[in-house]
């Protein structure tokens, strides 16, 4: 994700307006499938990262004033997220390469995740990709050394052909891990009372990335659903920050 890929957008271009919204609107699967390789001890992912759109105000006269970036090493509390950035903006003059930023998620533009070659997401990138040759198509893809498939069909899912969920909300993870962690808890009840540096429990973490499956067996075991993170938010809150229906189901509002 370097220096060509910023991008300066013509608020014209329906289609590309479109696209970024199609990006925020599923950002919450982004953000299940990152949660995820946070928890893992062998990385999954290759490549993670947000495009955001920065502004800058003060940009000299004539020069645009909002460009679009990467960001990467993402967190995220629902309404907001953090990161690293890793272009070098062309005309902005209030961040540059390297910068802790925070924004909004309705700054986000794009969102991409690999695993292996394989690239999910990535919304305005296929949109630019569907308007070139098939020449320049395979140029570009060659540069980044991926695969990003058809231009026309965005995968957002990651899937498991070996695990049978009839729910495409509910990760492969969270259905597999549930095993385990019922014999975890009743072992020790523990795991439903510790919090982590940023003061969230458990099922603070997975009511968020829509783990309905590990939020099911946590409350069954007796974590508190009334517990509140630092910033003031129940479960329920956090997860309908990106209502999923499926874990709000399960939570007191």
């Amino acid at each position: 994700m370097g220096e060509e890929n910023i991008e300066i957008v013509d608020g014209g271009d329906l289609e590309m307006l479109a696209a970024m919204k199609q990006a925020r609107e599923t950002f919450k699967y982004f953000w299940r499938e990152l949660s995820w390789e946070y928890r893992r001890i062998m990385p999954a992912l290759s490549l993670a990262g947000v495009k955001v759109a920065f502004t800058d105000p003060n940009v000299a006269p004539g020069n645009p004033d909002t460009e679009h970036m990467w960001v990467e090493d993402i967190r995220c509390d629902g309404r907001k997220i953090t990161g690293t950035l890793v272009n070098s903006p062309e005309w902005l003059t209030n961040v540059k390469d390297g910068d802790l930023v925070c924004e909004p998620l309705s700054a986000i533009s794009d969102w991409m995740f690999v695993i292996g070659t394989k690239v999910y997401g990535s919304f305005t990138v296929n949109l630019i990709r569907s308007r070139l040759s098939e020449q320049e198509r395979n140029e570009h893809d060659l540069a980044w050394g991926l695969d990003f498939g058809d231009p026309g069909e965005v995968e957002i899912l990651f899937t498991d052909p070996e695990i049978d969920s009839l729910d495409n909300d509910e990760h492969p993870a969270s259905i597999s891990l549930g095993e385990s962690l019922q014999e975890t808890l009743q072992e020790s009840k523990d795991l439903l009372y510790q919090t982590d540096e940023e003061g969230w429990t458990m099922l603070h973490r997975d009511a968020l990335a829509g783990n309905a499956t590990v939020v099911k067996i946590l409350l069954e075991h007796g974590a508190d659903p009334t517990l509140k993170t630092p910033d003031g938010d129940t479960p329920y809150d956090l997860a309908k920050c990106f209502d999923w229906k499926h874990v709000l189901e399960l939570l007191p509002d």
